[in-house]
């Protein structure tokens, strides 16, 4: 067993700034430590160049179960045994990384985007604190007018079945850097399927709406810790910015001036279409900051 494995799920549209991600992984984790990308089938030889004693790569097909099979919506499945509809991409997708977590033979998972950086030495000490594990946890961090997250809530409460939450502020759990333990991924796939006395896949994958994050974590706080203090939590792990429209080369420094000396990697979302060079700069600042830190 290894003490570290990372899992990213990516496509075509993210190869280039996957290479800085899988660069980083290389560099900041222990030498035995695998990085797991999913694509899809189409993707596969794309990224085939990364494939060696450290990466594995994956197509999203051998993660699920043989009765969901491809069927031309591009990441959707379709379950043959059953006149379901197509299952949302993105479901699947989260779908493909509680199945993969749940197989590694690692001590802990890091969960990381193609939009991810490493940028200090990472390992398993990271992510515990007084011999627990840490979960990523932004106590209060949904509100009343955050409508999607509350869903997510109400989802994974009925699929543990658990009573409603309170009224808002509620946790969130969601982050685009987490960390998860393999035995809890399989321990709460196994109490969706007590719940529901479905297969957990199945259950999954029949909601609208559901978070992968929000049901790791408040299957740890709620089922894992019911009862006793919940664990400490971790939010400082990722430097992080959601901005939506392009960074130029200023913005990109000055955001990363920010870097805390708690974080152990950068995000700069793909969703900004930041350019190339402008991400680069801002991965080599990050370098200079933690040598001269």
């Amino acid at each position: 067993m290894s003490e570290l494995a990372v899992i990213t799920p990516s496509f075509r549209g993210d190869a280039e700034i996957f290479s800085d991600l899988h660069r980083s992984v290389l560099e900041f984790t222990p030498v035995d430590t695998v990085h797991h990308v999913f694509v899809p089938k189409k993707d596969k030889p794309l990224f085939a160049r990364y494939e060696g004693p450290r990466c594995r790569v994956w197509t999203s097909a051998e993660l699920l179960p043989s009765r969901y099979l491809r069927i031309g919506r591009g990441d959707s499945y379709v379950n043959v045994r059953r006149p379901w509809p197509p299952v949302r991409g993105w479901i699947s997708q989260q779908a493909i990384k509680i199945a993969a977590a749940a197989q590694l033979d690692a001590d802990v998972v890091v969960v990381a985007d193609s939009d991810i950086v490493l940028v200090r030495p990472v390992g398993v000490e990271r992510f515990t604190a007084a011999g627990q594990r840490l979960i990523y946890r932004e106590d209060n961090g949904v509100n009343a007018g955050m409508e999607r997250h509350l869903i997510w809530h109400r989802v994974a409460r009925e699929l543990f079945g658990l009573p409603p939450a309170p009224p808002p502020p509620l946790p969130d759990y969601v982050s685009s850097f987490n960390f998860w333990e393999p035995a809890v991924v399989r321990a709460m796939r196994q109490r969706i399927q007590d719940t529901t006395g479905r297969d957990w896949l199945d259950a999954f994958t029949a909601q609208l709406h559901i978070s992968e994050f929000m049901l790791y974590g408040i299957f740890v706080d709620e089922v894992l810790d019911a009862g006793g203090s919940r664990r400490e939590a971790d939010t400082t792990v990722c430097h992080n910015t959601w901005q939506t429209t392009p960074m130029d080369h200023d913005e990109a420094i000055a955001f990363v001036d920010r870097l805390s000396p708690a974080a152990v990697a950068m995000m700069i979302s793909a969703k900004s279409h930041t350019p190339i060079d402008v991400r680069r700069a801002a991965i080599e600042r990050c370098a200079a900051i933690v040598k001269s830190g």
